[in-house]
């Protein structure tokens, strides 16, 4: 039998960093602009999140675009620490 690829689950010898709720939201406020942000983290592992997002930033813009500006701010974190992000968008 081989060993198996998979990664270990957060919390394991050597399983990738893990990121809080309150890193993440800190991480979005930080590059758009007057952001009001709500982050929860669905499954317990610290990888899986859904993000609330509002914004004047998002004023004008589509929904796509929305998203892609949070996806800009959160940036190589979506590669690593973070699994799964659900986006949710607003302007005021």
């Amino acid at each position: 039998m081989t060993p198996s690829s998979d990664p270990p689950p957060p919390g394991f010898p050597g399983a990738p960093a893990t990121m809080t709720c309150e890193q993440l939201r800190e991480i979005i406020v930080e590059q758009i602009p007057e952001a009001e942000c709500r982050v929860f983290d669905l499954t317990g592992t610290s990888d899986h999140f859904e993000v609330q997002v509002v914004s004047p930033a998002f004023e004008g813009k589509s929904l796509i675009d929305q998203h892609k500006m949070v996806h800009a701010a959160v940036g190589a974190h979506l590669t690593t620490t973070i699994h799964a992000l659900q986006i949710k968008t607003r302007t005021p």
